[in-house]
């Protein structure tokens, strides 16, 4: 593996949105949390912090961030809250992916590049209940109905259903993939506002994420006039989602260190007479957790480095293992946290507990471990 040059720092402009954006996180998660959906106080928040235009170009109204800077952003806001923060990161990872790798036609990115601007919140609906994740294949069963007489031309009407729709309350607009009578599968800009929309809140008493409010959005002929035909896989997508994953659980995953240390620097046991934070064993286990998640930082950043510098398949793999030892890290962060916490993480007055669910969601998303690894090793051995 070649040198790569150090991350790229946010500029003065990108910091002020994603200290805003991270502000806005923690003054809403706790509602949305308990409501175990995104408020409209939350949504609007998110909207109003500017966040959106992050990845936008700036030529285009944005802020222009490449993606050693969209992770640093999304480790901040992971660890103000997973849930809130993962619903910036998918308007974030979609934005970025078009622009840079020209996954989507010039009318919408156009459409795209406006609604960042406008603070207007976005996301890809692609996950269905047979078809489960995307990424292993399969021809989605939510179907596009032609208004005019060919894939290029006209109208469409959108029927199906979409899971995990993550933070659907907040979003103004989807990209959903459907496929035409004949079987191509494409992508259409829907207004989640318009007619034809429908949630169903499916998400209540999930396991992680509460706050998120990834419902299931049923479609019944609602129309679009905007799509992406058929292309093959972009480098581009897996580069800029696999960062967004990576980083946004990666900073779940600091925010348990951070718990645990003000916690160790507190807890006085009578029988001690002095904080905890004086044990061996404890500074054992803070050192253990600081050691995983710095690690997995430093490999994050250094591969999204890598592909500021190489914006091509060759760098993907890298940010694939970036993803898997992040989420790894992660869980293993939030555990020994609350290992080391003993019975006062079961309580709502430390974060540990949710943080321990929110950290093991990281595992769910791809690539997995095995492809992951398996890529990366790959590419080692027949270079």
């Amino acid at each position: 593996m070649t040198s790569s040059p150090p991350p790229a720092e946010l500029t003065p402009a990108q910091a002020e949105v994603v200290g805003r954006a991270a502000d806005a996180i923690r003054q809403h998660a706790a509602e949305c949390e308990a409501a175990q959906d995104v408020t409209p106080g939350a949504a609007a928040a998110l909207s109003g912090s500017g966040y959106t235009r992050l990845a936008v170009p700036e030529d285009r109204g944005g802020l222009g961030a490449n993606l050693s800077q969209f992770a640093r952003a999304q480790l901040r806001l992971g660890a103000a809250d997973a849930s809130l923060a993962l619903i910036l990161a998918m308007h974030g990872q979609v934005t970025g992916a078009a622009f840079q790798g020209r996954t989507l036609p010039e009318p919408l990115l156009k459409v795209v590049a406006e609604a960042g601007v406008r603070g207007e919140l976005l996301n890809a609906l692609a996950s269905e209940p047979e078809l489960g994740s995307p990424s292993r294949g399969g021809l989605p069963q939510t179907r596009a109905a032609p208004q005019g007489e060919s894939f290029e031309g006209g109208g469409w009407q959108i029927t199906g259903r979409k899971t995990w729709s993550t933070g659907v309350r907040a979003l103004r607009w989807a990209l959903v993939t459907a496929a035409t009578p004949d079987g191509q599968v494409g992508r259409y800009w829907v207004d989640l506002h318009g007619p034809g929309v429908q949630i169903e809140e499916t998400w209540q008493g999930a396991l992680a994420l509460r706050g998120s409010g990834s419902h299931d959005v049923v479609f019944t002929d609602a129309p679009t006039t905007l799509h992406a035909p058929p292309a093959p896989g972009q480098p581009a997508s897996s580069a800029w989602f696999w960062t967004a994953i990576a980083a946004t659980y990666l900073g779940v995953g600091f925010a348990a260190l951070d718990a645990i240390s003000a916690y160790a620097r507190v807890r006085v046991p009578t029988a001690l007479g002095a904080p905890i934070a004086t044990l061996p064993r404890i500074q054992e286990n803070v050192g253990r957790t600081a050691g995983a998640l710095h690690a997995a930082r430093a490999l994050l950043l250094d591969s999204a480095a890598r592909w500021d510098m190489d914006p091509s398949a060759a760098s993907v793999p890298g940010i694939g293992a970036a993803k898997a030892h992040a989420a790894n890290a992660a869980v293993f962060a939030t555990d020994l946290a609350s290992r080391t916490a003993g019975g006062a993480a079961l309580s709502a007055a430390l974060p540990l507990e949710k943080l321990l669910r929110d950290a093991r969601a990281g595992l769910t998303h791809p690539p997995t471990d095995d492809t992951a690894y398996t890529a990366l090793g790959r590419q080692i051995l027949e270079s």
